[in-house]
Formats: C-alpha cells, sequence, structure tokens
C-alpha cells in the first residue's frame, strides 16, 4: 500500500510494470526492463536507450543486475524479443553494487564482435572497487565482523555468518571487465542523439553516477533517489571513519537544480515525478533519525548496534542487518563530526558515543 510520502509523488505509469524479459516504453527511444534479486529487496530496474555509435545503430544498456543463471536467462529473452534485431553497442553501469554491475563483463563479453568491442562504461572509482570485490581475497570478512563487533553487535551467530560470506560480492561479481570507459560528473554523452549529462552522487557508493536528459527531462538517478524507501548510506570497514552521511545529503540537495517535473527512473520502485518532493521527504527523514539518536545519546552512551531497534521498528535478517549497522554508524559519525557527539570504546571493546550538547 503506498503511504503518505508515496502519494505526494505521482507515478506516470500507475501500476503498470514491465513482464519478465520484455521492456516498457517509459519515454521516446527510452525502454524499461526489470530483474530479479536474491534479497528482500526484490529487483532491480534496468533500462535500454536506443543509440548509434560510429554510424552502428543499436542499444545502450543501463546497469546489469545480478550474475545468476535467472538473470542471464532473462537478458536472453530481451535480446531475442526486445532490441527489434540490433546489438548492444555499450554498457553503462552507475555504481559498483552487485545488482548493478554484476553481469557487466558478461555483457560486454557477449555484444563485442571482432569488428566492435562493447565497453563498460563506469567511474573510475567504482570500476576499481568492483575489481577488488571481485577477487576471492578482496572481502575481509573477518574485518567486517570485528568492525561490527566493535560497534556493538555481539551476536556470535550473527558474527559467525559475516565471517562466512568472503565470497559474498564474487558469487554476485564474479568478474569485472578488465577495459572501460571512465565516466565523470559534467561528462556528456551522446546516446541515440540526445545529450545525457553524468551527474556525481556520494555516500551510497564511491562515486556514483546518475544519468540527466534535458532534452526528454529524464533522470536515471540509479540508487541516489528511491521514491518508496531511502537510499542506503553507510559506513563500511574499509573506510571506519567514514562520514559518508553529509555528502549524501549534499549530492541529493544539489539534484535541485533539475526541474521540478523531472521524469525519475530510479534503480528500485517506479518511475515518478516530483523530485523536489522527494529530496525534501530524504532531507526531513534523515533530520529525523538524527534527532532520535542525539536524544538516545543524551539518555545513556549508544553503540550502533544498541540503536537498531529505534532506528528499524522490523525484524532484520542477516543482510539488512549489515545494512542497518552501516546506517547507524553513519548517523553517529556525521553527529560526531559536528562535535555533538564523542565517541569511548569500553573496556568490552565496544565503541559508544555519548552527547556534548
Amino acid at each position: 500500500m503506498a503511504n503518505a510520502q508515496e502519494e505526494a509523488l505521482h507515478y506516470p505509469l500507475c501500476d503498470k510494470l514491465p513482464a519478465p524479459g520484455k521492456t516498457l516504453e517509459v519515454a521516446p527511444s527510452v525502454r524499461w526492463l526489470r530483474m530479479p534479486l536474491p534479497f528482500a529487496l526484490d529487483h532491480i530496474n534496468l533500462w535500454l536507450l536506443r543509440d548509434r555509435i560510429d554510424g552502428v545503430e543499436g542499444w545502450t544498456l543501463v546497469d546489469c543486475g545480478v550474475a545468476t543463471a535467472a538473470t542471464r536467462a532473462l537478458w536472453e529473452q530481451v535480446f531475442d524479443g526486445e532490441l527489434q534485431g540490433l546489438p548492444v553497442l555499450r554498457v553503462v553501469v552507475t555504481h559498483m553494487h552487485p545488482d548493478h554491475l554484476g553481469l557487466a563483463h558478461w555483457l560486454c563479453e557477449r555484444w563485442t564482435t571482432p569488428q566492435r568491442e562493447c565497453r563498460l562504461w563506469i567511474s573510475a572509482t567504482d570500476w576499481n572497487a568492483g575489481r577488488m570485490g571481485s577477487q576471492r581475497d578482496g572481502f575481509d570478512s573477518a574485518g567486517a565482523a570485528r568492525f561490527y563487533a566493535l560497534h556493538g553487535l555481539v551476536d556470535e551467530s550473527a558474527l559467525a555468518q559475516v565471517r562466512s560470506r568472503s565470497d559474498y560480492y564474487p558469487s554476485l561479481v564474479p568478474q569485472v571487465p578488465a577495459r572501460f570507459r571512465r565516466l565523470m560528473d559534467g561528462m556528456v554523452l551522446r546516446i541515440g542523439g540526445r545529450d545525457w549529462c553524468c551527474i556525481v552522487g556520494y555516500g551510497h557508493a564511491p562515486e556514483h553516477i546518475a544519468l540527466h536528459c534535458p532534452d526528454l527531462q529524464v533522470h536515471i538517478s540509479g540508487d541516489m533517489v528511491l521514491p518508496r524507501i531511502s537510499t542506503n548510506v553507510s559506513v563500511y570497514y574499509l573506510e571506519p571513519e567514514g562520514n559518508p552521511l553529509p555528502l549524501y545529503l549534499g549530492s541529493i540537495a544539489a539534484l535541485r537544480a533539475l526541474a521540478a517535473d523531472t521524469l525519475v527512473l530510479p534503480s528500485h520502485g517506479k518511475p515518478f515525478t516530483g523530485l523536489h518532493t522527494r529530496i525534501s521527504q530524504l532531507e526531513q527523514h534523515h533530520e529525523e533519525r538524527l534527532t532520535e539518536v542525539m536524544v538516545a545519546c543524551r539518555e545513556a552512551p549508544q553503540s550502533a548496534a544498541g540503536l537498531l531497534p529505534m532506528m528499524f521498528k522490523r525484524k532484520l535478517d542477516l543482510h539488512q542487518t549489515t545494512f542497518a549497522m552501516g546506517e547507524a554508524i553513519a548517523h553517529l559519525h556525521a553527529l560526531e563530526a559536528e562535535a555533538r557527539l564523542e565517541a569511548t570504546t569500553g573496556t568490552d571493546g565496544v565503541r559508544r558515543f555519548h552527547a556534548l550538547l
């Protein structure tokens, strides 16, 4: 059911969704498809843009889905029935998370010919992060478990599961193309005779790239702006002192420069208009979270794990718990950076934050 915030947005296609292996046109020469995900968040939206490169007619793909047999099979249905007999010319990936980058290598290899290489286009930071993560020793699961334990996750069964997930990322992103074309903020891609501007976003991924077409007033937002859920903004063990929340809030605030009636094509949920409204909703959401955290830390020193029942009112599986831990730490670090909280590590080895104001 829609909530009050969703009702403040407009969904031009109403409840219409593309069928598995099929596409829907959402704007001239822009088609929408969905792929399944093996998580509670059960789908990702992907985009086909009609294109022409070096005189060759075809398609640009935006984002890929995870590397599973089911996703490959659905892609083959798309290739057979939705491409009008034309090839895929390039693969654009907004960022390095598995549901976006997972099948990039397979897609690029699938559509490369002796005459033409199907290239991956991605930010350099996310290409490097994806390459590192896809290596079997790229994810230090023991280090991740120690990080969560430091922040109060003491459930040994949960920590054991974290330690066992060393192959999690490469299981979904088994390989990343060895060559890529670098996307940068402000860069303009000419796709199908129209300009698509790259807009960088921080806080969710290292160097997330969204695509905006002023001519169509269409914005492929990736994960930076979602209509139903808030974007995950987390601190990770690889950057344990990270402060991503101000970066994220600054990134979405900058999107107010886009037209208010822009059609937003998100990676999860349905295409919508009401971008400025949604930005305000997300800002309010995080301000409320920060206020809740401050109140709790005034009452008693708090670890990130100790804040989870307050911040997340539903039962969390391990996958969701790790994201929730990252989000709780992100809110604590944002307040610490403003000198509103201070952290100390107790004799039990747990890091707790207490209020200074």
